[in-house]
């Protein structure tokens, strides 16, 4: 599948094709690759085309330029989302994008180019494999806006680094360097920044020269003993996300933060 980038572009989101290797780029840099209700759509649509291709083996995902991976949701956008009702439906949004991602039956990789932080790092969790350049950060900081992670990265989270560092990791929003996001789990490989580009592409390209079928079969052994789509947990917390989002709490820490950013 040949697939013009310009085609397949919408929210920010653009999809391009090579050789069994899909690479799915987010650029809205003038949001830091934050993610907001158009790209949503536009992740779906280029999901959509990889599920309806038989010629792809293994999905990178990436951020554009070299600042951010996913800054985490859009403020501006999310700004008009107010009550438990409005935040639940956004959160089952973008949890839907990312269990989307994860349930893809081919290896998703995270490119982690730039730093991952709060919904980014949800983002970053829904892949199979993280690979990051080695000045980047990674980290739920959702904790700083009273707020929990909401698009499935609790669950993830703990599947990958255990129940007790989910738990630090998530009530501290420490921010991890790229090192000790490797130590705990959280990074599988870490590359230095000026060979990073080339080093994931190598990557990506060795995996999607395998025997054909054999990236969807080796996926749906791991996925069989350690799912990364928990249907189960969903409802309880998406409803305890949005308990917290519409919290006069919140919204005090998110006027707090707007103002420190308007005061440097």
């Amino acid at each position: 599948m040949a697939t013009n980038p310009d085609e397949a572009s919408s929210g920010g989101v653009s999809l391009s094709v090579d050789a069994g290797v899909a690479v799915i780029t987010i650029d809205r840099p003038q949001v830091r690759n934050a993610i907001g209700f158009k790209t949503v759509d536009g992740m779906h649509l280029a999901l959509a085309e990889i599920e309806a291709a038989d010629d792809v083996a293994v999905v990178v995902l990436r951020g554009s330029g070299d600042r951010a991976f996913v800054s985490g949701g859009d403020l501006k956008e999310l700004a008009v989302v107010r009550t438990h009702s409005e935040a639940s439906d956004m959160a089952r949004g973008v949890r839907g994008m990312c269990d989307r991602i994860a349930a893809l039956p081919i290896p998703v990789i995270a490119a982690l180019n730039g730093h991952a932080l709060g919904g980014g790092a949800e983002v970053a969790v829904a892949a199979d494999i993280r690979i990051a350049a080695d000045d980047v950060r990674i980290g739920f900081s959702q904790v700083d806006l009273g707020i929990m992670p909401a698009w499935g990265g609790i669950e993830r989270l703990t599947g990958l680094v255990g129940r007790s560092r989910a738990m630090v990791a998530i009530m501290t929003g420490t921010q991890y360097d790229a090192a000790a996001a490797r130590e705990i789990g959280l990074v599988d490989l870490v590359i230095p920044r000026a060979t990073f580009d080339a080093e994931w592409r190598s990557f990506a390209a060795k995996l999607a020269g395998l025997a054909p079928g054999t990236t969807a079969a080796v996926k749906a052994v791991v996925t069989a003993v350690a799912p990364a789509v928990h249907d189960h947990s969903r409802r309880d917390a998406i409803d305890l996300f949005a308990t917290l989002w519409a919290a006069p709490e919140h919204w005090a820490a998110v006027d707090a933060i707007t103002a420190a950013k308007r005061g440097k």
